[in-house]
């Protein structure tokens, strides 16, 4: 009779990290928007990996851990996509319903794909919804049982320069911030992450879909985040395969390397193989980084 109890409060966790809320970023007008039709288009590609395309009404989705579980602790998940689509379950929904087993609140954004005819200025609008969906989980923290000052952001790819660039350009509000709610996230979990977009080392589509073909080197500068770390950027934990033929290694190290010039804790966790792209499991490899940045987030008291 205990087993049968035992499997049933299991099923009930399951059911309690599955089920799930999807809500607009927004409400009302979406800033630096273009009245367009939505096109946006969500596709399997021949890997059976989900895709979204032509995203243009941002949201975000909440996955909220068994009130036994919770720490407190949030983490807001951009997934990767070069800045063309979004790589929407396998560096987005899988990886949040993982953390809400760990007890920690994850938020995956649909964040807008960068396009001229949806938006204004294309490469500040994945920016602005970075910096919304901060706004929005201080602003209803108690509502969902997190704690304000224990909120991350997360992104895969060129998910990992939207998430470090909002842990790089905080300062400035992208968004109307009445309250001047404070749009720092706590930390940042960077994962295969494009950070750079200087000519050595940069992912050409995301640096083009970003900024355009005719990027301008102070654009160049601005957006290339490794450029931009300061005494109060967050933490960081990052993960990268060494032979990643997409996103070169090196936009790692650099920013590795930008951090730990001004003292703020870091961590790089490799993979000697495992290519881009490879999301919680890296088929090469029989270690899990997610074990790595669960105990990362324990020891720099991210988790109590």
């Amino acid at each position: 009779m205990s087993k049968c109890l035992g499997c049933v409060a299991i099923l009930i966790s399951f059911f309690q990290i599955q089920a799930q809320t999807t809500m607009p970023l927004y409400e009302g007008e979406i800033p630096n928007s273009r009245s367009s039709i939505d096109q946006e288009n969500p596709v399997f590609n021949s890997d059976g990996i989900l895709t979204i395309y032509k995203v243009s009404r941002p949201t975000l989705t909440i996955f909220l851990p068994p009130k036994e579980k919770a720490t407190g602790a949030a983490v807001i998940i951009c997934p990767g996509g070069s800045y063309s689509y979004l790589a929407a379950a396998h560096e987005g929904t899988d990886v949040a319903r993982q953390f809400a087993s760990s007890g920690i609140a994850a938020f995956v954004l649909k964040y807008r794909i960068p396009d001229s005819s949806t938006m204004i200025n294309k490469e500040v609008g994945p920016l602005q919804d970075a910096q919304r969906a901060i706004l929005v989980l201080r602003s209803r923290a108690s509502e969902w049982g997190i704690d304000p000052g224990r909120i991350g952001i997360m992104g895969f790819s060129a998910g990992g320069h939207l998430a470090s660039t909002a842990g790089t350009h905080f300062n400035k509000n992208y968004i109307d911030n009445p309250n001047h709610i404070n749009l720092r996230p706590d930390f940042m979990i960077l994962i295969y992450p494009v950070i750079s977009f200087t000519q050595s080392i940069r992912h050409q589509g995301s640096t083009q879909n970003l900024l355009g073909a005719d990027s301008s080197p102070e654009k160049i500068k601005e957006f290339s985040n490794e450029m931009q770390v300061t005494d109060q950027t967050p933490p960081a934990f990052l993960v990268h395969a060494k032979d990643d033929n997409v996103v070169p290694y090196a936009n790692s190290v650099e920013f590795v390397k930008a951090l730990q010039m001004h003292q703020i804790p870091v961590e790089l966790y490799t993979y000697d193989q495992g290519g881009h792209g490879f999301g919680l499991n890296n088929k090469t490899s029989t270690r899990h980084w997610m074990d790595a940045c669960i105990l990362w987030l324990t020891n720099e008291h991210f988790l109590k």
